[in-house]
């Protein structure tokens, strides 16, 4: 994601730099054509811009609020998964109460891994979304035996939640926690799950082609058309003109491109790396933990 830090020309002249470039030589060519070569059959002075124009500017502005829908659900997807995550560190450290001295150890020891199984299901989940390897990225979260359990596992988060399952019912049958308890963290695990399957429910079903395929289409039209619409008029000024107008369509038509997966693990997708680094600095804290790992800083103006 970038991060607003005022105008950036050089990013902001690289967005639709190509395209803007080939638009600039063929005004050029379609000016030169006209007034040097008297191709005067070229000006197509009666061409319905403005009309055009319109028509496009709504498809293209109905695809680009779809893309941001998308993008804006993943933000909100991963907001309820920070807020879960919390709600589960919180349930498992002060819900749970040993029945002897002697169990203060072992429940500290599952508060803990449960704490750290959810941290690791928050990081695989980033990893799959972004089509990356998982395991690499919870190897130093858990101990060799949870790591044990993971190898081979098609969703190593799936498998991670049902590890958290099966701590929350040895707890219930250690008695540390009543069945309402139980009921609550049950919940909290169920909406984390609910919250994972509408991400992957936006990773695994794209936009259809028609979304991506017609606007741009549309849009290199019209560009096309702009030059020799202006030229009789314009003159050698077309290029400016023409250039500055199709800057605009061009630039909204990758707006709404760009924004449509938002796990990619692109500059313009939600920082996924920097959510879940936040939610693990909150566990660990919650865990009493002072040695934490430090938030992450944009680079070059995006957070990851």
């Amino acid at each position: 994601m970038i991060v607003p830090r005022g105008p950036q020309l050089r990013r902001l002249v690289g967005y639709v730099g190509g395209p803007l470039l080939l638009l600039v030589l063929y005004d050029g060519a379609v000016v030169l054509a006209f007034k040097v070569l008297g191709w005067t059959w070229i000006a197509l002075p009666h061409i319905p811009l403005a009309l055009f124009g319109s028509s496009i500017g709504l498809i293209v502005a109905f695809r680009n609020n779809s893309s941001y829908g998308r993008w804006w659900e993943a933000r909100t997807l991963w907001g309820g998964i920070v807020n879960n995550s919390r709600s589960w560190a919180r349930q498992v450290l002060n819900s749970m109460t040993p029945l002897k001295p002697g169990d203060n150890e072992l429940m500290g020891d599952i508060q803990v891994r449960m704490v750290y199984l959810q941290i690791a299901w928050v990081h695989a989940l980033r990893a799959q979304l972004r089509g990356q390897p998982p395991l690499d990225e919870i190897k130093d979260l858990l101990p060799a035996d949870e790591l044990a359990r993971l190898q081979g596992q098609r969703s190593v988060s799936l498998a991670l939640q049902m590890r958290q399952a099966e701590l929350a019912k040895e707890v219930l049958e250690h008695e540390w926690i009543d069945s309402l308890q139980w009921s609550a963290l049950e919940a909290t695990l169920s909406d984390l799950m609910d919250l994972q399957g509408g991400s992957e429910r936006i990773k695994n079903t794209p936009m259809p082609k028609q979304y991506d395929y017609f606007p741009r289409l549309f849009v290199q039209i019209y560009c096309l058309l702009l030059p020799l619409a202006m030229v009789l008029n314009m003159g050698w000024y077309t290029p400016l003109g023409s250039t500055l107008v199709g800057f605009i369509f061009l630039a909204l038509d990758k707006i709404g491109r760009d924004l449509e997966d938002p796990f990619d693990n692109g500059i313009y997708d939600i920082p996924l790396s920097a959510m879940s680094r936040t939610i693990e600095i909150n566990l660990r804290q919650m865990l009493g933990e002072t040695e934490l790992p430090d938030p992450l800083q944009p680079v070059d103006g995006v957070l990851w």
